[in-house]
């Protein structure tokens, strides 16, 4: 890797991370903390505001706006590649979701990349079984509550047609038998239970932190379950 791609790897490095230790960057990149120290002095010196907090590490000075990211035309095309998987496997919520990224990759690419990927996009597609249910819009709340250890309010129909009101503690998502599953604590059954989505008829993410610190992993779950 040359230099100028280091920085710029140093850069996105320094994006998604809160803090970033110097020995990070030379384990990362095999170099010596002097030389570290040189390419964080460089990422200052072209104006990027990189500063250092004792017993924490690097980052960019909260507010900096960063200008869009360069995509090469191998990087967008893998992008629509999932775009058209969340199309088929995803939901409405999370299709909306990837329209608005991609139309913002579409919008930082070079014009000739640009009509590449537009030739791309309608010579890919993906079948599914006539009975695959995505039409629901939950995904993303729910993506959200795990992340965030919500409590979820939600109304289910069981396979046998039964309908019942719900306070769970979801632990994660998994797709298999063509279905998304919520893997989650069901305070009404008092065990975990493997909820279909598209099943879910209502859906309410609250604000309420669940406490319980979960036995399982989602992985963990399927193995056993």
């Amino acid at each position: 890797m040359n230099r100028v791609d280091r920085l710029m790897s140093m850069l996105w490095t320094l994006q998604s991370k809160k803090f970033v230790s110097a020995e990070v960057f030379a384990e990362k990149y095999g170099l010596s903390l002097r030389t570290v120290y040189r390419d964080i002095k460089a990422l200052n010196e072209v104006g990027i505001p990189v500063y250092f907090e004792p017993g924490k590490g690097y980052c960019i000075m909260k507010g900096y706006f960063l200008p869009p990211l360069l995509f090469t035309i191998e990087e967008a095309n893998s992008l629509l590649l999932l775009q058209t998987l969340a199309y088929k496997f995803a939901d409405k919520s999370i299709t909306k979701n990837s329209d608005t990224a991609l139309e913002k990759i579409k919008a930082v690419l070079k014009y000739q990349d640009w009509e590449k990927l537009e030739k791309f996009s309608s010579k890919v597609e993906v079948y599914l079984p006539s009975d695959s249910n995505n039409e629901n819009h939950y995904l993303s709340a729910i993506q959200n509550a795990i992340v965030d250890k919500n409590i979820l309010n939600i109304h289910y129909t069981d396979n046998n047609n039964n309908q019942t009101q719900r306070a769970i503690e979801p632990i994660g998502i998994i797709f298999y038998n063509n279905q998304w599953h919520l893997i989650a604590w069901c305070s009404l059954r008092e065990e975990y239970r493997d909820f279909i989505v598209s099943k879910i008829d209502r859906l309410v993410r609250t604000s309420e932190v669940f406490k319980k610190e979960h036995s399982y992993t989602i992985q963990e779950y399927m193995k056993i379950f």
